[in-house]
């Protein structure tokens, strides 16, 4: 079964290889995130996200409050590299959400009965069984891959200047961070694997080591001078297009 919606701002991609999955899950599955939109996004001015920004909402709902409390983790963890609370801007947790409700969304399937499935959210991927083959483009060529990966019940995430520019703030300085290129993380869940890179991303040169050092994290990177910076248990296949130094 296969399924494809716009949900967040890009496209989400379901694929369960399992005989007679039922669609009611795979439409819970986007209703769901659909929801999280709805309820999360800083662009909507009715969202529980803006609202609480505003003022208007006195304590967060349980969901939103995980999520802050995660994004709170990284902003101490990271010396405040990475904060959604950037002067001059309203909170913005979408570093946190997307990553967190695709992996909600995954375990909604699991629970459902699905045992071999992909999820695909804007190039970022929670695989189940497998395993599963996960491109990971090069920096600055839409059409090349630096490097492709044989995931098995686990999740990557590539934070990345080529889609939206410099729109990744170190929150140090409040200036852009433009130390890397690329950054992707492989990790047991997309919540850390989406929210690690883009706090690595945030921190330049140096999160590739913050983030290598973490728990069940693996990382690939290609810095500003084009070298690549990869941890040794990286689960990735070299290619020609891999960019040099």
């Amino acid at each position: 079964m296969r399924r494809v919606e716009h949900v967040m701002g890009f496209p989400v991609s379901a694929r369960i290889d399992d005989e007679g999955f039922p669609e009611a899950a795979v439409d819970g599955l986007f209703v769901w995130l659909h929801e999280v939109d709805a309820r999360f996004s800083p662009f909507r001015p009715d969202s529980e996200v803006s609202r609480l920004d505003r003022g208007e909402v006195s304590e967060p709902s349980p969901a939103l409050r995980e999520v802050l409390d995660l994004c709170e983790e990284y902003r101490v963890a990271t010396g405040g590299a990475f904060d959604v609370r950037l002067p001059g801007r309203g909170l913005d947790p979408c570093a946190v959400v997307k990553g967190w409700s695709v992996q909600k969304g995954a375990e909604l399937l699991a629970a459902a009965g699905a045992r071999r499935f992909c999820l695909n959210a804007g190039g970022d991927v929670v695989a189940a069984g497998g395993p599963w083959r996960v491109g990971v483009r090069h920096p600055e060529h839409a059409d090349r891959l630096c490097t492709v990966l044989n995931l098995t019940d686990r999740a990557v995430a590539t934070s990345a200047r080529y889609e939206r520019g410099d729109h990744i703030i170190d929150g140090r300085t409040g200036s852009p961070a433009t130390g890397l290129l690329s950054l992707t993380v492989v990790a047991p869940t997309l919540t850390e694997a989406d929210t690690v890179a883009t706090a690595a991303f945030a921190m330049g040169a140096e999160g590739v080591a913050w983030a290598a050092a973490r728990e069940n994290c693996e990382v690939f990177a290609v810095d500003a001078g084009r070298r690549v910076l990869r941890s040794p248990g990286f689960p990735g296949e070299r290619t020609a297009t891999q960019p040099t130094g």
